[in-house]
């Protein structure tokens, strides 16, 4: 049993909850030691941790759900890069086993969030540069290895279009992303049945009073988008004009091998990426995904004026909700308990993944 402040679905109580792999009682009382109870984060865009990256297969997947427990998250998507055909393969491989059982210790692995090949050449920020054109029958073949739940294309290229309707059939959410098309051209990808924005502003044809772009797209029509709340790869006034427009946008890491590790160099994918100062780049100097865990982004997301109850909903129910997962990202009588415990200065000294406690060191 757990006693503290406790974010219910209805609001705010003190009490306390009492779990096995699932929360079988909330009750109001004292609140004790100051703490507070937070449902455990859901990050849809994890590319590695702990000096290990998603697209290296074999125990990985395990490495990664671990790590980024450590910090609150209590469920992930494993996010792939663009490579080759067979390198796909080999990581999808690599996470069919810790989507089928959680590593001890480890965040729930929901599925995974191909993000590649299926892009646009002239967006690939950090992607390698192995781009292909999407088919239903490529996408059904690595989705019968691993179940993958949000899949990343850009739908201005030729095919892209018709492919939506059929990746929606089968259950995955398809996201704009690594995209230069234009306005009509997101329009038409929303209408066809994509749902959201990959890191949005990043990767994708900006916004334009005169010639709008995927970001205007997400503007004027997202109920849904991901977002990298690290503070580098948004500036704070863009996202706070982005979380005025779009209802549902969600925070995402994009976290990469370098995550919890000392300034050096590290893997994304095939290529070879810097930490330094706290973020993550190419050799020619952009970014290239982030060292963000998610109770930085919650803290950031407080710095920006947000109070603690709407950047947990951004960080754990409204991705839990996009993913269609109604029993995560909510302390709710039946959900998983998922439970991330926060001191005073909103740090987790304390984490429960379907009732798991987690070492966090």
């Amino acid at each position: 049993m757990l006693q503290g402040r406790i974010l219910t679905p209805g609001g705010w109580i003190n009490g306390s909850i009492a779990f096995d792999q699932r929360i079988t009682a909330i009750t109001e009382g004292p609140a004790g030691a100051g703490l507070t109870l937070i449902p455990g984060f859901v990050d849809l865009h994890v590319h590695g941790a702990s000096g290990v990256d998603i697209m290296e297969g074999g125990a990985a997947g395990a490495v990664v759900a671990r790590s980024h427990a450590r910090h609150g998250t209590t469920a992930l998507l494993g996010t792939t890069l663009t490579a080759k055909e067979d390198s796909i393969r080999h990581a999808l491989q690599g996470l069919a086993g810790v989507i089928a059982q959680r590593p001890q210790h480890g965040a729930r692995m929901l599925g995974v969030h191909l993000e590649g090949p299926f892009l646009n050449r002239r967006r690939l920020g950090a992607q390698p540069p192995d781009v292909v054109t999407g088919s239903r029958a490529l996408v059904e073949s690595y989705n019968a290895i691993a179940p993958i739940r949000v899949l990343t294309m850009a739908p201005e290229v030729a095919g892209h279009l018709e492919l939506i309707p059929h990746l929606k059939e089968m259950g995955i959410r398809v996201q704009i992303g690594h995209s230069a098309g234009s306005y009509d051209d997101g329009v038409a990808a929303m209408r066809a049945g994509a749902a959201g924005f990959t890191h949005l502003f990043n990767g994708m044809s900006g916004m334009s009073h005169k010639e709008p772009g995927m970001v205007d797209v997400a503007m004027a029509h997202a109920e849904y988008a991901e977002i990298i709340p690290d503070l580098l790869h948004v500036h704070p006034g863009a996202m706070r004009a982005a979380l005025r427009a779009i209802p549902r946008l969600y925070g995402v890491t994009d976290a990469t091998s370098a995550t919890g590790m000392p300034d050096g160099e590290y893997a994304l994918g095939t290529q070879r990426v810097f930490k330094c100062m706290g973020c993550v780049r190419l050799a020619t100097g952009s970014l290239a995904g982030s060292v963000l865990t998610m109770d930085q982004a919650l803290r950031n997301f407080v710095g920006l004026g947000m109070d603690v109850a709407e950047a947990s909903q951004r960080l754990s129910l409204f991705p839990a909700d996009y993913l269609d997962e109604p029993q995560r990202g909510r302390l709710a009588l039946g959900a998983w308990a998922d439970i991330v415990v926060l001191d005073q200065s909103l740090h987790p000294v304390a984490v429960f993944v379907e009732g798991e406690a987690i070492p966090l060191s």
